[in-house]
């Protein structure tokens, strides 16, 4: 199965934007649905954004939606998190995931079957 690794986590003061990068390796990339996850400290992990195989469809957790936009380059096998004005409470360990038969819609209800390590991000205030 597909292998994952993100970057792109850091320091960031409220307000501001961070792009977060997910690599793929292994099986064919462009067969996975892909998502983010994220785990804030003390709490349990939450859909973040997911994005079918062919970018024809994304969906976003309410509490992300016009800040975060999610895209894949099939090309590249990478997925991408932009995150724009970002807030404290976006202060978590991100996940990317991949699921070769779920599709993206299905992600906040199931978890997919492939995790990266993580990535954390930490916004101040």
């Amino acid at each position: 199965q597909v292998q994952l690794v993100e970057s792109g986590g850091g320091l960031v003061q409220a307000g501001g934007s961070l792009r977060l990068s997910c690599a793929a390796s292994g099986r064919p990339f462009s067969t996975y649905a892909m998502g983010w996850f994220r785990q804030a400290p003390g709490k349990g992990r939450e859909f973040v954004a997911a994005i079918n195989w062919n970018s024809g469809s994304t969906y976003y957790a309410d509490s992300v939606k016009g800040r975060f936009t999610i895209s894949r380059d099939n090309a590249k096998n990478t997925v991408y998190l932009q995150m724009n004005s970002l807030k404290p409470e976006d202060t978590a360990v991100y996940y990317c995931a991949a699921d070769r038969s779920a599709p993206a819609h299905i992600f906040p209800y199931r978890h997919p079957e492939v995790w990266g390590q993580g990535t954390l991000v930490t916004v101040s205030s």
